[in-house]
């Protein structure tokens, strides 16, 4: 059964029952919708609790259901003005989670007790919708338009303790949340309930609500670039605000239409149920890492206490895992020690805040520079930098130290992990554990396979990410893996636009607005440019000079730009220095504003190799970049580095600032058209044929070739003709 009531004294308490996380589905709603009735009509009833079963409240509408006729039956608003209208009380008790469409019924109940465990929220705007049952009309009746606003626009998860601070719950418990909202009901019975009714709740209308809500608009404009869902629900706000609760909820409904209608949502769907199946891979041997046990880890170690090493060192300590947390010199170790210290405090900070006690939900960390304290450790992080030599001296460390069952996991963000492996004496149990800084607020976790990692170290790795609350994915061994290896030619064609023509912040501007959450030379500004420039130097590709002493511009038979090379060699790293592709106030500044000295040193390079300049249209920078980026990912499908579209949507939507309502990289080229995507490619490629990355790849070819299939046709192509590893 979808609902069942029993009678507790003079209480009827309905539950919703469908597993596992008792989303609101067609079955759902007539079964609440019957019960009600029955408890409504049933004279031993004076009052009614709703709950859901399993610990949940009910994590909301059934996304699935979305464009279908099973959205035409009975409407969860429809179910929320029956309960509304209920001349019984009516109280919500909610445990685990009440989102979305469980929170907008949990605002039409008289009554909410929460369970200091719980969440409750409206996330819908992170799936390209608004909340579309009274949620934003009920919000802002009930705690005020500025919280209402923040609450819907952010679309976060807000602990229960929070939610009583703002009024969305009126009681939190510890413990026996039904029992206590049974209580609750009891003592209701016969009070009147108008006050309670937030449908007919008014709310001021004055020129400051204007201005907030003009305020908050702009702001989402900027902070969302492209993203409709955002404005959809201030404009839903807005409505709340100006309209009649029922000529409200109309525009919410006209709003929900309207932004079906863009192809946002599906996009936004489509990378939410990419998370869901991130990573799923089949060993050359057959097996697959899902159906083989983790191994328990109960304690880890980190090696490197530079700004990814803390993080990660956070991350497991949120996860209640003992760390031994470990650097060269005592100097560096007090230094690592105090920034993870103060990581720390803010992590129990939030617990504190959140009603918990911090002790016990915070793993212990100890600090040292002994490997032998590493004897006992389940699984070892390395997190030291890009080095292939340091790497391989600590993991011929680790491999004369540790058990014989520990897991040694490197943290690079491209080196040959078999290479790592070929020093230890257990290559199966190393893996590549890449993390996004800051670790512990990144959720992309890259999972690199050598050719030797057993499916038991696979498996491992992945739980630790889920553990970590990561968003693992299991990708091959190449250079640079998956997001790094496409970054290449996106960063390269950025360089070409501004060689021959455009300035930095046009580029930034044209990839900005597509949605980016940050452009190509803004990004290389940030993360700093001396990093590439000293890698290509260890590599010997950059500082040659061409014959009349002019910098390179061919690269191993390919055309390069030494642009950035040439920054670094004028001391321009970035934000750290306070100049780049841009200057900063001060060195570390985060003002980026264009540098008069850029502008004059890209002319002055233009006539010194008779580039004549030409202007690209937003459209044209965009389609360059994303192009290539995608077609590197076309290249990645076929070298089997992964092993389907979704896993690398992932990853560019989780750890590169990819807009999540453009649904990733490879969607994105689902959408534009395979054949438009080929033809593009190939105008380039053919005049520009010392540009290999743009020539299109196979993989691209072949789909087009079997008629520009929807992405999710693309999987038995790609098993077809990807390379077994």
């Amino acid at each position: 059964m979808a609902a069942s009531r029993r009678l507790v004294q003079s209480v009827a308490v309905i539950t919703i029952n469908h597993p596992p996380v008792n989303a609101l589905s067609s079955s759902v709603r007539h079964a609440l919708v019957e019960e009600f009735g029955e408890a409504t009509k049933d004279p031993k009833v004076e009052a009614i609790v709703l709950s859901g079963s399993n610990g949940n409240f009910s994590a909301g509408a059934d996304i699935r259901e979305f464009g279908t006729s099973a959205v035409k039956t009975v409407s969860l608003e429809d179910l929320n003005s029956t309960i509304e209208a209920s001349k019984k009380p009516v109280v919500a008790a909610i445990e685990g989670v009440a989102l979305g469409g469980g929170l907008e019924l949990a605002l039409a109940c008289h009554y909410r007790v929460a369970n200091i465990k719980s969440r409750v929220g409206l996330p819908e705007v992170l799936i390209g919708i608004l909340p579309a049952a009274g949620g934003t009309q009920r919000l802002p009746r009930l705690i005020g338009v500025p919280a209402a606003v923040d609450v819907i626009v952010r679309g976060r998860h807000i602990p229960a303790t929070e939610a009583l601070k703002l009024g969305i719950v009126d009681e939190v418990v510890q413990d026996n949340t039904i029992d206590k909202a049974v209580q609750l009901a009891r003592k209701t019975i016969g009070r009147p309930l108008d006050k309670r009714r937030l449908s007919i709740h008014p709310i001021a209308n004055n020129l400051y609500m204007q201005d907030l809500l003009d305020s908050a608009e702009a702001k989402a404009k900027k902070q969302f670039r492209g993203a409709k869902a955002p404005l959809a629900c201030i404009e839903a706000v807005r409505a709340a605000v100006h309209l009649p609760f029922h000529k409200g909820v109309e525009k919410e409904r006209q709003l929900f239409l309207s932004l079906w209608a863009t192809g946002q949502p599906q996009a936004q769907q489509y990378a939410f149920f990419s998370e869901r199946e991130a990573g799923k891979w089949t060993h050359p041997s057959g097996g697959r890492w899902e159906t083989v046990e983790p191994q328990r880890v109960r304690t880890a170690a980190v090696i490197g206490l530079g700004t990814m090493g803390r993080g990660i060192v956070t991350s497991l300590s949120k996860a209640n895992i003992p760390v031994i947390a470990m650097e060269q010199d005592a100097k560096q170790l007090e230094i690592g020690k105090k920034a993870v210290n103060s990581l720390l405090e803010r992590e129990a900070e939030k617990l504190k805040q959140q009603g918990f006690a911090p002790e016990g939900k915070l793993g212990t960390v100890h600090f040292t520079l002994n490997f032998g304290e590493l004897k006992e450790v389940d699984l070892i992080i390395e997190a030291v930098y890009e080095n292939m030599e340091l790497k391989k001296e600590i993991f011929r460390k680790l491999s004369s130290v540790c058990k014989a069952d520990a897991f040694l996991c490197t943290n690079t963000s491209g080196l040959n992990i078999d290479e790592i492996a070929s020093v230890t004496n257990r290559p199966r149990q190393v893996i590549g554990t890449h993390f996004f800084s800051p670790a512990n607020i990144m959720r992309l976790l890259e999972v690199v396979r050598g050719q030797h990692t057993s499916l038991a170290t696979i498996a491992t790795s992945m739980h630790l990410g889920k553990v970590l609350g990561k968003v693992a994915v299991l990708v091959g061994n190449c250079p640079l893996f998956v997001g790094n290896r496409m970054l290449g030619p996106y960063l390269e064609q950025a360089n070409f636009l501004i060689e021959e023509g455009c300035y930095p912040e046009e580029v930034d501007q044209a990839m900005e607005e597509f949605g980016f959450a940050m452009g190509p030379f803004r990004m290389m500004d940030l993360a700093g440019l001396d990093v590439g420039w000293r890698s290509r130097m260890e590599k010997g590709l950059t500082g040659s000079k061409a014959p009349e002493g002019l910098p390179a511009r061919q690269r191993q038979g390919s055309r390069y730009s030494p642009l950035a090379d040439i920054l670094c060699e004028s001391g321009r790293f970035g934000q750290k220095t306070g100049k780049g592709w841009y200057q900063y106030d001060k060195p570390g500044g985060r003002n980026a504003v264009p540098d008069p000295w850029v502008n004059d040193f890209l002319r002055k390079f233009r006539n010194t190799y008779q580039i004549q300049q030409r202007s690209s249209s937003p459209e044209q920078i965009v389609e360059r970049c994303v192009y290539a980026l995608a077609n590197e990912g076309f290249r990645i499908l076929e070298d089997g580095i992964a092993s389907c579209p979704e896993d690398i949507d992932v990853i560019y939507n989780n750890g590169y600032g990819w807009p999540k309502h453009r649904g990733g990289p490879m969607y994105y080229a689902s959408t534009v058209g395979l054949p438009k995507m080929l033809e593009v490619l190939e105008n380039y490629s053919n005049a520009n044929p010392d540009v290999p990355s743009m020539k299109p790849a196979f993989m691209l070819k072949k789909l087009v070739a079997v008629g520009g299939p929807p992405i999710k046709e693309w999987r038995t192509q790609v098993g077809k003709l990807a390379n077994k590893l």
